[in-house]
């Protein structure tokens, strides 16, 4: 082998080792990200079941990040509010990350100690411990989820719903947890607005809902879309469908849907935080209810969009459109080329085809898997010849009555319109004449692949 040959041969192996690395930090996973924020204020010093609550507070937190230990790809931080200072006098700074991002392992290892220094003494500065919260998070590609757990209201005059939107803007996750002892209504209303509320009414309460948030991030979901046709049977496929997030309404995932080679509707991965919108773009489109997933099964999201197909036949070399609306509404669904198929949910349309004249069919039907086909005659060619530029237009013959279906602009005095077969007017007066009475008019008949030249004297 020549040294030249050897060298390219070093280049394409370089190359390949390169675009592997490149590919592999493409498609590594996102970081797991948890960061709970604790309510260490005075009101924590009550009495709740066994012990005070933030006593049990502290003990099933220390449990459950203990059990984290062996979580890959998982980084947990602490942020306490209430601690810091005692109330009186009230503290609304009183907010401090005590444990930065750590893996999960050496995080359970240090919670512990650190939780024995926390003393509960002071204020409850939720909305501003969570503005906090958006900024501790680092900047590069992560599940960010904020764990909130507390026993109290606002106390610090400030909006956590407005920072929600905060959080929605970075793309964190707020999962707030509530210990709801002593806790009215119009308090949880407060921070239902922030994300999903749980409301623990006693220990067991707590640690359960511990672990199903903890296992909405750490465990792998899975879902499927059946797209049902009008048999409820799951066989329709191949369309593009959008995951929204139903708090934000940020889109989260698009896929197009497909069968496996088993002839099943495919599974996909998904993250199991959020409860989503799904939206299948059919014509129109078809959206589902609020989905919320479980962690660690397999969720099936029935969509009902039984499709057939829609087609207008028209001999013409002129690249006709036509309007598709629901039968009876004004607003436009589709506009489709003719001569070419097209995919739509079941059910009556009102079609207006842009041809001239336009074409109207109302109450169109569209069944399942069948192909419904509108025949119009060939158009014919109308080749108008004026004797100078002027105004008026073509109009359609239609007994008594003249439709308007092309108007002279005055610049040109030769028109060459495709039209379809049926009786017409040309309406004319030169653009140098001032006078009505120079109004001259011409009807004439168009007929099916034929051509016709109409000269106006």
């Amino acid at each position: 082998m020549t040294t030249k040959k050897k060298y390219y041969l070093f280049f394409l192996i370089g190359l390949i080792l390169f675009s592997s690395d490149i590919y592999a930090q493409k498609t590594q996973e996102p970081v797991n990200r948890i960061l709970f924020v604790f309510d260490a204020s005075q009101s924590m010093l009550g009495r709740w079941q066994s012990g005070r609550k933030i006593d049990i507070a502290k003990q099933l937190l220390t449990n459950i990040t203990d059990s984290l230990k062996d979580v890959k790809n998982l980084e947990i931080a602490l942020r306490v509010y209430g601690h810091q200072r005692s109330f009186p006098p009230q503290d609304c700074d009183d907010t401090k990350l005590e444990i930065n991002f750590l893996p999960s392992e050496i995080f359970a290892d240090r919670i512990k100690g650190k939780l024995s220094m926390i003393k509960a003494k002071g204020t409850t500065p939720i909305a501003r411990s969570l503005e906090e919260a958006a900024s501790d998070f680092p900047k590069e590609n992560s599940r960010n989820i904020v764990i909130l757990i507390t026993d109290g209201k606002e106390e610090c005059g400030m909006d956590p719903c407005a920072v929600s939107r905060l959080f929605a803007k970075k793309g964190i996750i707020l999962k707030p947890f509530v210990i709801g002892i002593g806790l009215d209504q119009s308090w949880k209303k407060n921070l239902d607005c922030v994300g999903t509320f749980f409301d623990a009414t006693n220990e067991r309460d707590f640690a359960n809902i511990l672990n199903v948030v903890i296992s909405h991030v750490v465990d792998n979901t899975t879902t499927q879309v059946n797209l049902l046709d009008s048999l409820g049977n799951p066989t329709e496929t191949n369309i593009p469908l959008t995951f929204y997030d139903d708090f934000t309404d940020i889109v989260k995932y698009n896929f197009v849907h497909t069968m496996n080679h088993m002839g099943n509707p495919d599974t996909m991965i998904i993250d199991p935080v959020l409860k989503y919108r799904v939206v299948a773009h059919t014509i129109p489109p078809v959206e589902s209810e609020v989905i919320t997933i479980q962690p660690g099964e397999h969720t099936i999201i029935p969509l009902i969009t039984p499709q057939g197909k829609l087609k207008i036949i028209l001999n013409t070399k002129k690249d006709y459109q036509f309007i598709v609306r629901k039968a009876g509404e004004n607003n436009t669904i589709n506009v489709q080329n003719i001569n070419k198929e097209q995919n739509y949910i079941t059910g009556l349309y009102d079609i207006e085809l842009l041809t001239l004249p336009r074409q109207y069919f109302k109450d169109v039907r569209i069944n399942q898997n069948q192909l419904t086909k509108l025949q119009l005659p060939s158009t014919g060619l109308a080749n108008v010849l004026l004797p100078a530029n002027g105004y008026g237009g073509v109009y359609l013959n239609d007994g008594d009555k003249l439709e308007e279906i092309y108007k002279f602009n005055g610049e040109s005095n030769q028109y060459k319109l495709t039209l379809l077969p049926g009786k017409y007017t040309v309406i004319y007066r030169a653009k140098s004449s001032k006078k009505y009475i120079y109004s001259n008019e011409k009807s004439f008949t168009i007929k099916s692949g034929k051509s016709q030249l109409i000269k106006i004297y």
